[in-house]
């Protein structure tokens, strides 16, 4: 039997002159938790629906458990889909809509009862059976949606933006019972998102997406604080962007020169040469402001925008005439937040690894 849960051999979806998806190979563990998360239209969806059976593909293979899929249909495979609309029988109880799918396979009705009430039990709906979903919070009804999916007992579970209708506290909140749920039942989730948050709350390991491509996959730290290249540098979280010149590559280290003007180290990624364009990415929480410099490296600038955030304060500094930075400090201490105001003189710096050098 295959380690792994799922695998993308080479796939590509084209609808006529289009192509959804371009040569995606993927591998998802047993038992993994695993987003594909991108902007719309960046194919997430049309390979969640690659994997569900409910698209074939134009090229290439899925294996489920090992096994190649081919044309089997989506009732044939050993998964479920959970969708944004949740799409529950609204004439139906709750009992009746988890029940559906295991009556139209005749299963004997004691069974059905004990799996119907056990799935409720996992998703924290006990005695809610006789209840119909115009009675139930948008919560509640994502869960009937969860239950009706888990009581067939799937090995794989897609998720296709299932918390997206959900208001955004009730969303944060259920990001958590979900990925409570995933260890209770162990089975692997494959969750498709455009919230970058919501993947790095949630997921063991992330694929971005981007016109049909799958640009980076690893864990979400992996992910955050090593980006790839500038698309998954800006789209997941805050970035500073300093392009600018090599000037020096020595082995481990590299010094650019940004605006012609200001000399940066940053640790080197790859082999990069004298002379080549490059760009610097930074976090905005990762540089430190300072009254006095620091160290002869420190990049000297001035405020020009104050933004208290409650945990944090933002400033806007700007180094030179053409470029401005971002900066985030958290306020742990009680008291005055900001301590730089606007037209101050200040000095920046990071951690030597804060930094990311991008070569595209």
């Amino acid at each position: 039997m295959s380690e792994y849960a799922v695998e993308l051999e080479e796939v590509s979806k084209h609808f006529g002159p289009v192509v959804a998806v371009d040569r995606v190979s993927l591998t998802i563990r047993d038992g993994e938790f695993f987003s594909l998360l991108g902007p719309s239209g960046c194919g997430k969806t049309t390979t969640l629906r690659l994997i569900a059976g409910f698209e074939i593909p134009t090229e290439g293979t899925v294996y489920i458990e090992g096994k190649p899929q081919g044309e089997t249909p989506p009732y044939r495979r050993p998964v479920n889909t959970v969708f944004q609309n949740y799409a529950l029988f609204p004439h139906m109880t709750v009992y009746q809509n988890v029940a559906f799918g295991l009556e139209m396979r005749k299963v004997p009705k004691r069974e059905i009862r004990q799996r119907v009430l056990e799935a409720l039990e996992m998703v924290r709906l006990p005695g809610m059976e006789d209840r119909r979903p115009n009675q139930l919070s948008g919560g509640q009804q994502q869960r009937v949606a969860l239950a009706r999916a888990l009581v067939n007992r799937p090995k794989v579970l897609l998720l296709d933006e299932p918390l997206g209708a959900l208001d955004l506290k009730l969303r944060k909140a259920m990001q958590l019972e979900l990925k409570a749920l995933q260890h209770r039942v162990g089975i692997t989730f494959i969750y498709v998102t455009h919230d970058q948050e919501e993947a790095l709350t949630m997921s063991d390991r992330i694929a971005v997406m981007n016109e049909g491509r799958v640009l980076q996959v690893g864990t979400p730290q992996e992910i955050y604080e090593r980006p790839a290249n500038r698309f998954v540098a800006d789209f997941i979280g805050e970035t500073n962007f300093l392009p600018g010149q090599v000037v020096e590559a020595t082995g481990e280290q590299v010094v650019v020169l940004v605006d012609g003007q200001m000399p940066i180290r940053v640790p080197a990624v790859e082999a990069v040469t004298t002379g080549r364009w490059v760009t610097i990415a930074v976090r905005p929480e990762k540089i430190a402001l300072h009254a006095q410099p620091p160290d002869p490296q420190a990049i000297s600038g001035e405020v020009e925008e104050v933004i208290y955030g409650g945990t944090d304060t933002r400033y806007q500094v700007r180094l030179t005439p053409e470029t401005v930075i971002t900066v985030r400090q958290q306020n742990a201490q009680v008291g005055e937040a900001v301590v730089f105001p606007v037209g101050s003189r200040v000095y920046l710096s990071w951690p030597p690894e804060a930094a990311r050098l991008l070569t595209e």
